[in-house]
């Protein structure tokens, strides 16, 4: 908190010529809501990783002062009097952080063990379809955002993504279905260059998952989304029966599913125009800057002018791209803080991941190391997609920067997250005592 609180003071300095006394107000509120949350998992997980809660209140903080940062830039662009005055988008993330912190504090205080939610893993499975597919069924008029229908809008003030939190009940089905069904599917039919392949009939529950992936990219028009399910289905399945013909048979059914799409998006007024669009502006952005890729262009404008030191918070101007408060929040960061500074933004991620990881192995039962290990990919997964496309590594894909991002759902989803992957290290790390029972 420190830091953030450094950063929001070096904001001001480089926006304002002077430094208020208003940057102390968001550090002062992050400061309470994360030392609440410490004050919890003493509480109710002793036990878990101390390494999580710091590396995700230093990149949700940051997030909440870049935001605030863009709040400034349109203030001063407007002349308006009120600078100094703490509100707009950084204001709002201010307010979900605290939704979002006391979502996982909650979670934290009445889970306290993470094998009950297998209790309830075929409800949140269905609910978890129900709420990927909900925006597919409802009018683009309260579903549709920039061409992809991720949302449920109720009226103009208030809106969620559902897809954020279905991640999170389908990962739980995934695990519990996987721990049952391993020994099935890891049994190989053939043998080819080396690596067992699995028998045809075992190969229904990925062809499901894969179709319903499609369904994803054709009815809600999001490539990211579509990726992002199939991705952490295929991984959790490789990690149940450790075969990696499982992520050979994953890498050509999504592969082959791109490249069909694309082949189709040639048909005008088809459900994959967006998809081959899109596509279009990954391989050539410069052929149309000003149009359809200028919101590429000026992400990799952005990240060049930052160089490897950057501009200094608050010198830069992240508000020439699009969308910077949310798609873009990296490029728009990466103008003022610099190759170095994203690079420290990424180790904090792959702390988390790797934290992760770690809980799994250690954790005893099956169903924890699946949960575990799926969580910990599927947020290293959105990280790579969304900045593999501001960067033109892969296409763009319509993915939030985890607790970077402007908005709600995906703050509050995130937090769970990492509330789950607390209690599952609370119990991988929880000593045993007298007796052979554990706390």
């Amino acid at each position: 908190m420190a830091l953030v609180a450094a950063y929001l003071a070096m904001v001001e300095a480089n926006m304002l010529d002077r430094v208020t006394m208003d940057f102390w107000f968001p550090a002062g509120v992050l400061t309470a809501v994360f030392l609440a949350l410490h004050v919890v998992i003493r509480l109710r997980a002793p036990y878990a990783d101390p390494v999580l809660v710091p590396a995700v209140a230093l990149l949700n903080g940051l997030g909440v002062g870049f935001l605030r940062r863009l709040d400034l830039g349109r203030a001063k662009a407007s002349a308006r009097a009120d600078l100094a005055v703490f509100a707009g988008d950084g204001g709002k993330q201010l307010l979900w952080t605290l939704i979002a912190v006391t979502g996982a504090a909650v979670l934290l205080w009445f889970v306290r063990d993470h094998r009950s939610i297998s209790k309830y893993a075929f409800t949140l499975g269905l609910g978890g379809i129900v709420l990927v597919m909900l925006p597919a069924v409802l009018p683009a008029s309260i579903s549709e955002v920039n061409n992809a229908k991720l949302w449920i809008r109720f009226g103009g003030f208030f809106a969620i993504q559902p897809g954020e939190f279905a991640k999170l009940a389908l990962l739980s089905f995934f695990a519990y279905y996987l721990v049952r069904k391993r020994e099935v599917l890891a049994l190989a039919s053939r043998r080819i260059l080396g690596i067992d392949f699995p028998r045809g009939r075992d190969l229904g529950p990925v062809i499901v998952v894969w179709a319903m992936s499609l369904l994803v990219l054709v009815f809600e028009k999001d490539l990211g989304t579509s990726l992002l399910y199939f991705g952490m289905f295929v991984v959790t399945l490789y990690v149940a029966t450790e075969r990696v013909s499982w992520l050979i048979i994953g890498l050509l059914l999504f592969f082959g599913g791109a490249v069909l799409a694309y082949v189709l998006a040639g048909i005008v007024g088809g459900p994959f125009t967006n998809f081959g669009q899109r596509v279009d502006i990954w391989l050539d952005p410069f052929a149309d800057p000003y149009e359809r890729g200028y919101q590429l262009v000026q992400s990799l404008l952005g990240l060049g002018t930052g160089g490897l030191f950057g501009t200094g918070p608050g010198a830069g101007n992240p508000l020439q791209v699009p969308e910077v408060r949310n798609d873009f929040i990296f490029a728009g960061m990466g103008e003022e803080i610099g190759l170095f500074g994203l690079t420290a933004l990424l180790v904090m991620y792959l702390l988390v991941v790797e934290r992760g990881i770690r809980a799994g192995l250690a954790v005893r039962d099956s169903f924890g190391k699946l949960l575990a290990g799926g969580l910990a990919f599927t947020l290293g997964l959105q990280v790579f997609v969304i900045i593999g496309g501001i960067s033109k590594l892969i296409p763009l894909t319509g993915q939030t920067t985890p607790f970077l991002s402007a908005g709600g759902s995906s703050l509050m989803a995130n937090w769970l997250l990492v509330a789950l992957i607390l209690r599952i290290s609370d119990a991988a790390r929880t000593p045993a005592v007298t007796g052979g029972a554990r706390r």
